[in-house]
């Protein structure tokens, strides 16, 4: 099937949809805990992508990861702090915290090709990282102040996620200015085995139920595998700032799975903050956006 513009847009909804289901899931677990969650779910994305990788890009896709250069790898080790990181987060605080933390990554990239690359960055984006600053202090602060600064545990884990994010898009950027093109898809497979080996003695004793493998199991292939495939597909007929843009459907499908699906409702400091830093990541991306119109 031709991926029109429209039928990218659509599938990159259901994407966000997809990746957006982590949160309801795993407020469902009996008694997996912490990094046994994060090693299920990684092995069983290594078991669907052994199967799609194939059937997508056809064998010869190991030959190419086993010949890769070191840009590739170390796209998987972001990669693989991203998937542990992110559901080591999900086990300490709210789904929200998460997701919301995890929305600024399109800044800390920005701010990381400044530093790195000296890229300059625009006067619209300072300011929406400051707008977003802002909301994430609020967020926080307020949830400190009122004894919950527990959570903050969860949400510096999960500013890995957005870290290791911005490190991976550096990474990719300059390994194509050398004349390096990084295959994502494979990128995230070896993410997925390095994540699986690293958490695997972190996660002993195993507790898990069978209800418990069996949710996890469908993570690592509809919320991870699957969507991560189909992400790709879209990138090539997107441009980047429609992509930033329906990227954080997931924020809000996420925080609506995990309130109705759940019964998690977000604290009102997490609505207040986290609308300034959606506000302040659309400001920017559709200003972008009007630019290379």
């Amino acid at each position: 099937m031709t991926l029109t513009h429209r039928r990218a847009v659509w599938l990159m909804v259901l994407v966000t949809l997809l990746w957006s289901t982590a949160g309801m899931v795993t407020r469902h677990l009996e008694q997996a805990k912490s990094f046994e969650v994060t090693f299920w779910r990684s092995f069983f994305t290594v078991l669907s992508l052994l199967v799609i990788l194939p059937l997508f890009q056809g064998r010869e896709v190991f030959g190419r990861m086993a010949r890769a250069g070191r840009s590739l790898w170390l796209s998987g080790l972001c990669w693989s702090v991203m998937f542990t990181a992110f559901m080591v987060a999900l086990t300490l605080t709210s789904v929200a915290n998460v997701l919301v933390t995890m929305a600024v990554g399109p800044f800390f990239t920005a701010v990381l090709a400044w530093l790195y690359a000296g890229q300059r960055i625009a006067l619209r984006t300072w300011l929406a990282i400051a707008l977003a600053g802002m909301g994430m202090v609020w967020m926080y602060g307020e949830q400190f102040s009122l004894g919950a600064g527990g959570q903050m545990v969860g949400t510096l884990v999960a500013l890995l996620v957005p870290l290791a994010g911005a490190i991976n898009w550096t990474v990719v950027q300059r390994s194509q200015l050398h004349g390096e093109r990084i295959d994502l898809v494979p990128a995230v497979l070896m993410g997925a085995v390095i994540s699986t080996l690293l958490t695997l003695p972190l996660a002993f004793p195993f507790s898990a139920s069978g209800h418990d493998i069996a949710l996890l199991a469908v993570l690592g292939l509809t919320q991870l595998a699957i969507p991560c495939v189909l992400s790709v597909r879209c990138a090539g007929v997107l441009k980047a700032p429609e992509i930033a843009l329906l990227a954080l459907l997931e924020v809000i499908f996420g925080i609506m799975l995990a309130w109705v699906g759940a019964g998690e409702v977000p604290a009102p400091s997490v609505w207040q903050g986290g609308a300034l830093v959606l506000g302040a990541l659309v400001m920017n991306e559709l200003w972008a956006w009007r630019q290379s119109a």
